[in-house]
């Protein structure tokens, strides 16, 4: 499971997550504002505010074994 952070729609950073933390309160919070500080420049310079997505890029096994 990852926190992936967007301008428009470049991907700036993705940002490997705990599942088990993630309804735990403030949890996703501690990452937005770390990368925010981060890219404070880039965002600066943006028109657009940064989104973010959670996502679990990793592959089920039904499509892993080539199912669909």
């Amino acid at each position: 499971m990852q926190l992936m952070m967007y301008i428009g729609n470049d991907l700036i950073e993705a940002v490997p997550l705990n599942e088990e933390l993630v309804s735990k309160p403030g949890y996703l919070g501690k990452f937005k504002r770390m990368l925010k500080e981060k890219y404070a420049d880039l965002i600066r310079e943006s028109s657009v505010a940064p989104d973010f997505l959670v996502t679990d890029i990793t592959p089920s096994s039904r499509l892993a074994s080539g199912q669909s």
